[in-house]
């Protein structure tokens, strides 16, 4: 078969992105030049490598066979191109994905940690939706990522050989509200008082649900305010402008003016924040990674419990 790296960078994001706009965009090129290197694949491996449905294209069987192959050889130039740059190997680099609130608290203080234990490991970090993260992942993308998922905690995807899946920590959902507002002076509101009040919520994805609004709530909520930076929500409810659920672990990121309570009358909800990765060896920088994380997962969870 007559192979081209580049075929295979496009075959490589068609996998992660979900679409030909978006591995065009992704490469900086046109669509037409991302469906002409898909057909000079498909014509060298003999068989059909994507499956083109509307509005979405999946790897086929063969598809996947030829891009887990392809990795191998997109790493090797990939670390060629690093160490060319003068990255080194024994340097160690490592493409972390996590999803938003992720971003807030644990991942900058596991890459603190990280820096002071390990000063040569260099993180080059994404931010994503638990799907995209696992496509990533899937497409060779990332080497390493931290998703979020609620009961009953299934695997991120169908897809073979499983992934591998470490619970890190489980953490509460609480309701940021501000403190000058109705539930400023309270440490617990009902279910029942919540309707009507203002929300302050994530615009809601195919891939990912609305968040921001308490889940199950009865009624339709009042999204009046849509911002997807879990910082910026917060901004938000300490200005008064509504209410936001957020996990009780963004407690050290909460700006002045906000208060965290509990809501009363219904079931507890629990996030899982799992470590997720390819099956096969651990390089050893993406190992002290696991590790820093693991540890400060801990210790937010310790927090969390007093």
């Amino acid at each position: 078969m007559s192979i081209s790296l580049a075929g295979l960078r496009v075959l490589r994001e068609i996998a992660e992105r979900g679409t030909f706009t978006a591995a065009a965009r992704a490469l900086e090129c046109t669509q037409s030049a991302v469906s002409r290197q898909v057909a000079a694949l498909e014509q060298a491996a003999g068989v059909q490598l994507v499956d083109r449905q509307p509005g979405r294209v999946r790897l086929t069987a063969a598809g996947h066979v030829l891009l887990r192959h392809g990795q191998v050889a997109l790493a090797a130039v990939d670390a060629a191109e690093r160490e060319l740059r003068g990255l080194t190997a024994e340097r160690g680099r490592v493409r972390f994905g996590a999803f938003p609130a992720a971003g807030v608290v644990i991942v900058p203080r596991a890459l603190a940690a990280l820096r002071r234990q390990c000063p040569g490991t260099e993180v080059v970090t994404r931010e994503g939706t638990t799907p995209a993260l696992v496509r990533a992942l899937r497409a060779g993308s990332i080497d390493l990522a931290i998703v979020s998922s609620r009961p009953p905690h299934r695997s991120p995807d169908t897809e073979d050989p499983p992934l591998l899946v470490e619970p890190l920590m489980e953490t509460r959902l609480v309701l940021a509200v501000p403190e000058r507002g109705r539930f400023g002076q309270r440490s617990q509101v009902t279910a029942a008082e919540l309707a009507g009040e203002p929300w302050i919520a994530s615009p809601a994805r195919p891939d990912e649900p609305l968040l921001g609004v308490w889940p199950g709530l009865p009624g339709r909520p009042q999204v009046r305010h849509s911002a997807s930076d879990w910082l910026a929500k917060l901004r938000l409810v300490a200005s008064g402008a509504g209410i936001t659920t957020i996990p009780a672990t963004l407690a050290p990121a909460l700006p002045p003016g906000v208060r965290l309570v509990t809501v009363d009358g219904v079931g507890e909800e629990v996030r899982r924040t799992n470590l997720v990765r390819r099956p096969g060896p651990v390089p050893a920088p993406v190992s002290a990674l696991i590790q820093v994380l693991r540890d400060t997962a801990g210790d937010l969870a310790e927090q969390e419990s007093r």
